[in-house]
């Protein structure tokens, strides 16, 4: 019994270490979202930050490979098709972009139906759109639902702000994108609805030249923490 107590003891003390720990992080780290304003000059930022990555290249890539989640998440992306082959555990979701409820899936080489599959097509489409968006988020400043506006940074600068407003599994999220001179993005400032802690920063320097001359990212970084795209690849 003593060594019971003793254990609840331990357990409590390192759960309210957590704790504390959280709500420490939470005031130091925790960023309101600053003021923007919405003129023309967002899309001209937005525009010179494509033209800096080549969003060209983009629109003519169609292939693309990578993993994330430490590895264990697992993609294949036919652009041109709209389908993506995504592997992770022992499942394999042929998703279908444009109309998930054709997309397929194998469970440890097994044909998934019923209710089954349709739980798999929604933790698919879960996992893609926001593994994808750490590899392609710079392409997506103009898609459908997205809101663009400038922030005046404390260096001067100006930074771009994209909101989504619709599309994708969390709407209203936004991201404060910081640029180089020639609107080559650096990082972006989170407020996100699945990250409590507003404002928090990664890394976009980490880029890569595909076979086809398209720039990925290879990794991002979370303060201490790295999120690495796997191994990258884009091609036609």
């Amino acid at each position: 019994m003593k060594v019971i107590k003793k254990l609840l003891k331990i357990t409590g003390i390192i759960v309210g270490i957590l704790f504390s720990s959280i709500t420490i992080a939470y005031f130091i780290y925790d960023k309101p979202l600053p003021e923007s304003k919405q003129i023309e000059g967002a899309d001209r930022l937005a525009e010179k930050m494509l033209s800096a990555i080549n969003s060209e290249m983009y629109e003519k890539t169609r292939f693309l490979e990578w993993s994330f989640s430490g590895g264990k998440h697992k993609y294949k992306w036919d652009k041109k098709r709209g389908r993506v082959l995504i592997s992770w555990d022992d499942y394999k979701v042929n998703l279908n972009l444009n109309k998930p409820s054709k997309s397929s899936a194998t469970d440890n080489g097994l044909k998934v139906t019923s209710k089954s599959l349709d739980d798999l097509i929604k933790t698919a489409q879960k996992y893609f759109n926001n593994d994808s968006f750490w590899l392609v988020a710079p392409f997506k400043v103009f898609d459908k639902g997205t809101m663009r506006s400038i922030v005046l940074l404390e260096n001067g600068s100006e930074g771009l702000m994209v909101t989504y407003e619709s599309g994708g599994t969390t709407p209203g999220d936004t991201y404060l994108w910081k640029l180089k001179a020639n609107g080559f993005p650096e990082s972006f400032q989170m407020w996100v609805k699945i990250i409590p802690i507003g404002g928090l920063e990664a890394t976009w320097d980490d880029w890569k030249i595909m076979e086809n001359g398209l720039l990925l990212p290879a990794s991002h970084k979370i303060g201490s923490m790295t999120l690495n795209m796997g191994n990258v690849k884009a091609y036609n």
